[in-house]
Formats: structure tokens, C-alpha cells, sequence
């Protein structure tokens, strides 16, 4: 039953991004890329919904009251990787256009990665870090100047469950530098979307969202110790069975 609910799931998803492609292209070059963002978000709802649907997965929100509030407010997201489920599902929690940070070759994905070209994202060359700490710096502090959100996964990959990366502090420089707070959010989702392979479980998947951290005066890497300490800790809480 996990197999056929999960080629259903992935049929669903083939089917629904081509025309959403499509109309992010459309809207990005007749309106702004602010309202592209929103029409990818529309797809994202789409793609979380069949989760639930189809999958017979349980989303399951903690500590949404933590988020920034107002039209002008500023964050930086540190989230914790495990799978593609959150970067569909994040999005739709968040009353602000989201930037990912992620590698150029993503854009070679056929539609979804065309459809990201399209949007105002950071877009970084791995194989030079300078470089690429230069470019989140400079393009983080432009968006979030303009209201836009900047998220991150500071481990830099997808994480087994149960276990824990090297924290890198580019989120954490950035928040320094523009003066934003960083948001820690722990998530739970390869207990039913794992981190590999193509077949999903139905299940309880949660996200909890970390009360905000300033930045302001503060050390990079200390702040980003403590946004782990709070991330590391609340992953024990919410998924107690992956660390037994």
C-alpha cells in the first residue's frame, strides 16, 4: 500500500508542476517576481495537501506564535534538513516570500528547477566558498531589506534521521550583518518522507518553530551554537523514537 500511495503521490506531483511551471513563468514576466513567489506557493499547498491525502501523512505545526510579526519585519530562518517535505511545506506557513539558499545546479531540473530560476532566490557555486559567502551576504541583505525571508538548513545537506551535521555559520553571519533574528525550526519529516528512496509511510510528521533569537551585537558563532542547541534539543522532543 506505501508503494501505490507513493507512485500515486509522485504522479500527482509530475502532473501538477508542469501547468504551475508554466504560470510562474507567466506571472514572473507580466507582474513581479513577488507575485510568481506566491503562485509557486499555490503549488506548494497543492503538493502538501496530496501528502495528506494521499500519503496519509499528519502535518503536525509547533510554535507558529514565535514567527516575526508585521509587513517590515525581518528573519532569518535556520531549519533543520531531512527531507524535501519541508521545503514544500515551509512556504505555506509563512506569511512572508521565502529565499532558499541552494546550489546553481538545481536550476537544471527540469520545470521545478526552471520555475526557481524565475524567482528571487541565492543561488551559490559550491565549489567556491568565499565567493559564495560574499553572494549570500550581499543578496540576503537586499531581501530581507525588501521584506523577504531568508531560509537556510546550516548542516548544508539532508540529515539521516537521527542524526546531526556540522553547523556552518554563513545563516548567521547574514543575520549579524543585516541585523535580523534568527528563527531555529526543528523538523521531523523522514519519520514518513525519508531522506532516500522513493517510498513514503503514512504517519505523524512535525515542524516546531524556535522562539526568534537577536542578532545585534552578537557573535556568529555563538548565536549559531545556540540556534543548534535549541534545534538539536526540540529534534529529541519531537521525534524521541530516532534517538533512542
Amino acid at each position: 500500500m506505501a508503494l501505490i500511495r507513493s507512485i500515486l503521490h509522485m504522479a500527482w506531483m509530475v502532473i501538477t508542476v508542469i501547468p504551475w511551471t508554466l504560470a510562474v513563468l507567466l506571472v514572473s514576466l507580466l507582474a513581479s517576481r513577488t507575485a510568481a513567489w506566491w503562485t509557486a506557493v499555490s503549488w506548494f499547498r497543492l503538493v502538501v495537501w496530496g501528502t495528506r491525502v494521499i500519503l496519509g501523512v499528519r502535518l503536525e505545526v509547533l510554535g507558529m506564535e514565535h514567527l516575526p510579526v508585521g509587513k517590515g519585519s525581518a528573519a532569518v530562518l535556520l531549519s533543520k534538513h531531512q527531507s524535501a517535505l519541508e521545503t514544500l511545506w515551509l512556504p505555506t506557513l509563512m506569511q512572508h516570500p521565502l529565499a532558499f539558499v541552494f546550489k546553481r545546479e538545481l536550476l537544471n531540473i527540469p520545470f521545478f528547477g526552471w520555475s526557481m530560476a524565475r524567482l528571487d532566490m541565492i543561488h551559490i557555486d559550491r565549489e567556491s566558498r568565499t565567493v559564495a559567502m560574499k553572494h549570500v551576504i550581499e543578496q540576503g541583505r537586499r531581501l530581507l531589506a525588501q521584506g523577504t525571508w531568508v531560509i537556510m538548513f546550516p548542516e548544508g545537506t539532508r540529515m539521516p534521521r537521527g542524526q546531526q551535521g556540522t553547523y556552518q555559520t554563513a545563516g548567521t553571519r547574514l543575520a549579524v550583518e543585516a541585523g535580523a533574528p534568527v528563527v531555529p525550526i526543528a523538523v521531523a519529516t523522514a519519520r514518513c518522507w525519508p531522506r532516500q528512496g522513493f517510498v513514503k509511510h503514512s504517519g505523524v510528521v512535525r515542524v516546531s518553530i524556535g522562539p526568534a533569537l537577536p542578532s545585534v551585537g552578537r557573535d556568529p558563532k555563538s548565536l549559531m551554537r545556540e540556534a543548534q542547541t535549541w534545534i538539536e534539543a526540540e529534534m529529541r522532543r519531537i521525534d524521541p523514537e530516532a534517538y533512542r
